[in-house]
Order: structure tokens, then sequence, then C-alpha cells
């Protein structure tokens, strides 16, 4: 084991504890209800106690651990009803910023770059075989899509609260999305999903405040449709982040 980090580099030996651990949980390393403890997590990442203890603490406030009785934390689980709950606050949250955003209005120059990224999701959608490759560019521009459309809401206390949503396990927009990619329903989704960004965008230009809202949170429901069908499908469900973690109900 190499020798502990001091603690006065705390700051960036949490942020490697942070990820190292979240990997392991997330790629099935450490299971549903597996102890870990701040002793054994030390020993198997090389850094102090300090920065391990922040870490862990990070990963209750996500969601991925939870403390037990006698010391320590253990890995949840989730069930499709938990996984549903986060993506509906996520779709609450981003109705929200949709509204905020058109009925207090947003200058031409600052809807080019999400009408930009729309476009280019466009011609993405609209290619006959997207491909690993394909699905993997709309992660990057979904993602990219839902965080310039926080940004046109303005709102501080709104980016802290989504910032917040998003660290729960399963609420990205993008986490069930490469679990579409073997699904035969997939073409289906990425155009009702686009046809969302589409409508958003023109109902933030128009200053139409209900709908720009009403739109974004039917579209934080589509996540739910994927994890409907990756549960059903072997392949699909591997492809889900964190799949170990979660309950399936012959597993319940």
């Amino acid at each position: 084991m190499s020798a502990p980090i001091s603690d006065k580099d705390a700051a960036p030996q949490t942020v490697k504890a942070l990820l190292a651990l979240r990997e392991r949980i997330l790629a099935g390393a450490l299971r549903p209800g597996e102890r870990i403890s701040e002793l054994s997590a030390v020993e198997q990442l090389g850094v102090s106690r300090t920065p391990v203890r922040a870490a862990l603490a990070r990963l209750e406030e996500e969601g991925l651990l939870e403390t037990i009785p006698s010391g320590g934390y253990s890995v949840r689980s989730f069930s499709e009803a938990d996984i549903f709950d986060a993506i509906e606050v996520r779709g609450v949250l981003e109705g929200a910023a949709a509204r905020m955003a058109a009925e207090r209005g947003v200058p031409q120059a600052q809807m080019a770059p999400i009408k930009d990224c729309v476009a280019t999701l466009d011609d993405l959608v609209r290619r006959p075989d997207l491909g690993v490759e394909g699905f993997s560019n709309y992660v990057r521009l979904n993602a990219r899509f839902h965080a310039l459309l926080l940004q046109l809401a303005a709102s501080p206390a709104l980016s802290r609260l989504l910032e917040r949503a998003l660290a729960s396990p399963f609420a990205s927009p993008s986490s069930f999305v490469m679990a579409q990619s073997v699904l035969p329903e997939s073409r289906v989704i990425l155009t009702i999903a686009q046809e969302h960004h589409c409508a958003a965008v023109d109902a933030i230009q128009s200053r139409e405040g209900a709908r720009a809202e009403g739109i974004m949170r039917e579209h934080s429901r589509l996540a739910h449709r994927n994890l409907q069908l990756a549960l059903r499908n072997r392949e699909s469900f591997a492809l889900v982040p964190g799949a170990a973690l979660i309950r399936r109900s012959a597993d319940v």
C-alpha cells in the first residue's frame, strides 16, 4: 500500500477517492448492501482518512451510500420507483427552467447556442444507422442541450437545486441513452426526444412559459420509458451505468 497522503493535499485527494469509489460502485465492484468503512477505503485507495471521509459523505449525499448503525456506510440499491421519483424531480426543475427562460425572455444572441445544438442533434438523429459512436455523440449533445437550457433560465437558485437533483443516481438526462443503442424502439424514442428539444426551444423563443414547462416535464419521462424497456432486455440493461444497483422486479 502506498503511504497515506498528508491532509494538506486533502482536496485533490478527496476528488481522487470520490471518483475511484463512485466508479467501483457503478461498475458493480462494490455490491448493494456491501459495507464500506473509512479504514478499508484508506487501505484500498492509499489516501488519508480526511479525504476518504469527505468522499464517503459526498457519496451518501448523492444517494449511492447510506449510513449503517454499526458504523461506516453500505452501498444502496434502487427500485424502479426510486429512479422514477428522481427523474420526476429533475423534470419538475427543468420544466421550471424552461418556463423561467420563456417568461423572462431570452435575447436572440443567447438563443443561438441551444439552437445550434438542436440543429446538430437533428442531423445526428436523422442518420440511418447511429451505431455506438452515434449514441455516444448523442449523449454528449443531449447533455449540452440540458446544460444550455438551464443557462437560459439565468437562475442561480434553480441551478443549485438542479445540480443537487442530478447528483441522484440515474437522474441524469443521459442515464439510459446508451441502453437504447441495442433496442429496436431506439429510433422512435430518439425521434420523440428530438421533437421535445425542438418544441421546447420554440416555446422559449415564443415566450410561452406553460408550454415550455409542460414539454420539458414530459421530456424527462422518456427516461422512465427507457428504464422500463431496459429492464425487459438483458443486453440493454447491461449498458445502464450502475445497473447492478437497480432492483429488478424479480429481485424484490
